[in-house]
């Protein structure tokens, strides 16, 4: 059975944990800095956190932007429900919003409503690797945490300024020519965001997330905080040294991801199920293989098993499957995504031969 969720653990991801076992560095230390520093030095920001999890580094976050206590935040219905609870238990309250079905974000007029309703910071979760319009939030002047887990080092736009920069020194024959793209990376335009490295998230810890501040500004709101932080909150050694792996190497999984997109993708587009919209290139990162469909859930997991592979509901841990009954009347969207949403396996350890065999079931859909 090709399983729909396969970690990336090759020979170095194995033999930097194994180190660290070796030399008994199990706790906080060399590794955990080590991480902190290749984010800063992949993202631009002005500092960064590792913590044992998600929730861990919203709490911190949320600490950092100091609102007061009971203040609304802004969660999409699709986001994973660690944020609601993380959210709760900082003594905040969630509220919740749908997304549109296109790219299952929520959109900015729905931010916008959130806010004339009391929300005062919006957790913005970039579903599947897909970069939302992010100038359209900044608009509206709250504070936005972005969840990158599955976005990570995806890439905005380049913004006209820096572009016309880059221009002039390109004419001047100065720069050299990258196929590395020049927009900011996926969590330097909020005030924070978060890498989760769970079991399913793109890059791995075995768990944990590290949080980044983009501006010295912010960093140094949440420095007060994460300077005080027990060990006991921060990502130890063993977890660290199996997500820097996986993030030096984030590059060469996502060509072999973006490869094994491209087929899948072919494999629809004569048939009646759909995947979201997303940018191309280094415009958005490759999360597995949503599929929107057009027929029940249940029929096509069913077909997919007789033929030896797995698929799983897309949103299966996400607020709108754990709180159904409360948010599926005010949050259509989500709540039809969540029911029609199938995630296909995609991973760089897919092979040839276990690709082409997706493809066939992918084009023959019932």
């Amino acid at each position: 059975m090709i399983e729909t969720y396969s970690s990336t653990i090759r020979r170095k991801e194995m033999e930097a944990v194994l180190t660290c076992m070796v030399d008994e560095k199990l706790g906080p230390g060399e590794m955990c800095t080590r991480l902190v520093q290749t984010v800063k030095e992949k993202t631009g920001c002005d500092g960064a956190v590792a913590f044992r999890s998600p929730s861990i580094a919203l709490e911190y976050a949320l600490k950092a932007l100091e609102i007061p206590e009971g203040s609304k935040v802004m969660l999409g219905a699709l986001s994973p429900e660690w944020q609601m609870v993380a959210v709760k238990r900082m003594g905040f309250e969630p509220l919740v919003l749908d997304v549109e079905e296109e790219t299952g974000l929520v959109p900015a007029a729905n931010v916008e409503a959130g806010i004339q309703d009391g929300g005062r910071v919006l957790v913005l979760t970039e579903t599947m690797g897909i970069l939302p319009d992010i100038k359209s939030y900044l608009a509206l002047e709250i504070p936005v945490i972005e969840d990158v887990s599955q976005s990570v080092l995806a890439h905005y736009p380049e913004d006209e300024a820096e572009e016309g920069k880059e221009s002039a020194k390109a004419a001047e024959g100065t720069e050299e020519e990258s196929p590395e793209p020049k927009g900011k990376v996926a969590g330097m335009y909020g005030s924070y965001a978060i890498i989760g490295m769970e079991d399913r998230d793109i890059i791995t810890a075995g768990g944990g997330a590290v949080v980044f501040a983009p501006t010295r500004k912010d960093w140094s709101a949440l420095k007060k905080y994460t300077d005080a932080a027990p060990s006991t909150d921060i990502m130890p050694d063993m977890n660290a040294s199996l997500a820097l792996v996986e993030l030096k190497e984030f590059r060469r999984n996502e060509e072999s991801r973006k490869s094994i997109y491209a087929l899948f993708t072919r494999a629809i587009m004569s048939g009646r199920h759909k995947t979201f919209v997303r940018a191309p290139d280094y415009g958005s990162t490759i999360y597995s293989f949503p599929l929107v469909l057009n027929t029940g859930f249940k029929d096509v997991k069913a077909y997919a098993q007789k033929k030896g592979v797995e698929v799983s509901p897309a949103f299966e841990r996400s607020i709108i499957a754990l709180h159904n009954e409360e948010f599926a009347p005010r949050c259509i969207c989500a709540n039809s995504l969540f029911m029609r949403c199938a995630l296909f396996p995609l991973y760089p350890r897919l092979g040839k031969k276990d690709a082409e065999k997706i493809v066939k079931i992918l084009a023959s859909l019932p």
